[in-house]
């Protein structure tokens, strides 16, 4: 079979189209032949070995994955051939079959196509476990959110719409704050590229002050980190929530004296970790993701799709900032 293969650390260049053995079902897998693969920001940083997690190699990024079961290990009971599944895999997707555990798999939300599939359950699982579980997000509260035009921002606007918040957002471009605005967002403001020196980080704390107003964000929602996170945390407010959720910008460096004068919650959201943990949570937040994309609360945004042999690219644009929405790779 094919699959895109990291077999040296480093970036998207490295990659490599090869054809490698079909894996085998073990009893308690299912074996799903792949028709599309999102792509996320840890697949840019898992082939650099800069994710927290480090397979052994040869790899191939991608760990969401739509497709069929094609075989089910003699100790599988909930899932049957021919299943069209979600499965959550880590990394191995990039490939044309993959194995995995049952309880990796999710079913796909009744009238959704595939391209749309492998683009909901990471950026919108990591989104709502942000603003449900580790923000509590209240109707009428102020939500700001950094980087809203990407994966898991897009999917933060239309959760906080849902949720009934009054939604602003940042960005790095009016095209995408354009985007932002039509899936839901109230208001926004286009910052400029970082890092940012004193001065300029002061001036951005004021865009933000000026954008959220006198009282400041109830939540703010921060999918890019680097210096962009100091200068949102001013305009925080009192006893609010600050969601850690990526640095494609770096990892930030927080004077600590501002929560303390803001009481406010540096807060980290590890979806991953939190499926681990809380099972029946996480099931229950599936649940209800479905049933806002049943009722039409929620939609991906694929911008771009690309073939298995193109996929590196698709990595380098998700890793250069320049996509909006989802990237997905479909495998025919």
């Amino acid at each position: 079979m094919k699959a895109l293969l990291s077999i040296t650390p480093g970036g998207p260049e490295t990659l490599s189209l090869s054809d490698i053995d079909k894996p085998s079902c073990l009893d308690d897998q299912v074996l799903i032949k792949v028709s599309a693969c999102g792509i996320n920001y840890p697949d840019a940083l898992i082939i650099q070995d800069k994710y927290q997690f480090r397979p052994d190699r040869p790899f191939s990024p991608g760990g969401e994955i739509v497709g069929t079961i094609e075989e089910v290990g003699a100790k599988v009971a909930r899932w049957s051939k021919g299943d069209r599944v979600i499965a959550l895999v880590r990394w191995g997707g990039m490939a044309e079959f993959v194995t995995c555990s049952e309880t990796d798999c999710l079913p796909i939300p009744k009238g959704m196509p595939d391209n749309e599939a492998a683009a909901f359950i990471f950026t919108y699982g990591t989104s709502y476990h942000a603003l449900k579980d580790r923000a509590n997000l209240g109707s009428g509260e102020k939500l700001l959110i950094l980087g809203a035009a990407g994966g898991v921002g897009l999917a933060a606007v239309e959760l906080g719409k849902a949720m009934g918040a009054e939604v602003l957002v940042g960005v790095s471009s009016e095209e995408k704050l354009q985007v932002a605005l039509e899936k839901g967002a109230d208001d926004g403001l286009v910052y400029p590229r970082g890092p940012f020196d004193k001065e300029s980080s002061k001036a951005l704390a004021n865009s933000f002050k000026q954008l959220t107003g006198k009282e400041g964000a109830n939540v703010i929602y921060d999918a890019i980190g680097g210096t962009y996170a100091e200068a949102a945390l001013r305009s925080i407010a009192w006893e609010g929530h600050f969601l850690v959720v990526g640095f494609p910008a770096g990892i930030p460096s927080i004077p600590l004296n501002l929560p303390l004068l803001k009481g406010c919650q540096i807060t980290g959201v590890f979806w991953g970790s939190f499926c681990e943990r809380n099972s029946k949570g996480n099931e229950q937040n599936n649940a209800e993701l479905e049933q806002m994309y049943i009722n039409g609360k929620i939609k991906p945004l694929v911008s771009r799709t690309f073939t298995l042999s193109e996929a590196s690219h698709g990595i380098s644009m998700l890793a250069d900032r320049k996509a909006t929405g989802k990237i997905v790779v479909e495998i025919p």
